[in-house]
């Protein structure tokens, strides 16, 4: 004991592996003793402080890399030293904190994808009459109107709250979710197709539900993305969608089309 412990009571006492003593060394941050007479390496009380040292800034966050240089500055270039590393750590805390959060959206499911002015209109649709499924179609495009048009979404859902304050909007709006059990070729899609075309023409505010999703670079590609979630090819749905869209372009609307550049 005179000359020093072996590394395996260094690491005991330090409160760490014989491997991480080992890592140490190897990467230079504690400087290994020499061999004695008997060919065992030996820990001083030097060595002992500075594995404690290295230790206690490798627990406390500070890279490995780094800690040598740091115990080997002086006092003012430690300080500010270890002022960086409180700066990275509390960005790495931050960044932790928003993730835990995101995890706590998921269990409230809508929540993870959708801001709570969203969540907020969707909780109000069942009261309003708007069936379970429509709802959940309703959920899904401004999931994807969110990602693809981000910079009008807010804009978007202030257009929708008002337009929820209409009864005559939320009436044409549900008269189109029932319509979705129609033939394609029913004639009251026209005449449905025609009145809200009417009604989004005579309140402009409203009529911006219609175009105010449209983005400022490949707008005919997320438009048709957004507006045209969750159809199927010829169905009632899709027949009403396209009526609409050619009665506000034909009312000089501009509305992105297939082939809109």
């Amino acid at each position: 004991m005179r000359n020093g412990v072996t590394i395996g009571q260094a690491a005991a006492f330090v409160g760490v592996t014989v491997k991480t003593v080992r890592h140490y060394h190897k990467l230079g941050v504690v400087d290994e003793p020499e061999r004695d007479s008997s060919g065992y390496r030996r820990y001083g009380s030097a060595a002992l402080l500075r594995l404690v040292q290295v230790r206690t800034l490798a627990a406390a966050g500070v890279p490995l890399a780094e800690i040598g240089p740091l115990l080997d500055a002086d006092a003012a270039r430690f300080a500010a030293a270890l002022a960086d590393v409180e700066r990275q750590l509390t960005e790495r805390i931050e960044e932790l904190i928003a993730r835990r959060d995101t995890l706590h959206r998921l269990a409230d499911g809508d929540r993870a994808l959708l801001p709570d002015r969203a969540v907020a209109l969707l909780e109000r649709m069942p009261g309003l009459g708007f069936p379970t499924d429509e709802v959940a179609a309703t959920r899904e495009g401004w999931v994807l109107a969110k990602a693809l048009v981000p910079e009008g979404f807010d804009d978007y859902l202030t257009d929708v709250e008002h337009a929820l304050d209409d009864p005559r909007f939320v009436a044409l709006f549900k008269r189109g979710v029932e319509a979705a059990a129609w033939e394609p070729d029913d004639p009251r899609i026209d005449e449905l197709a025609t009145a809200f075309a009417d009604h989004c023409l005579a309140n402009p505010a409203q009529l911006k539900i219609v175009t105010g999703l449209q983005a400022g670079t490949e707008a005919a590609t997320r438009y048709q993305l957004i507006a045209h979630h969750g159809e199927e090819q010829g169905s009632a749905t899709a027949r009403l969608v396209a009526l609409l869209e050619t009665k506000l372009r034909s009312a000089g609307i501009r509305i992105p089309g297939p082939a809109s550049r």
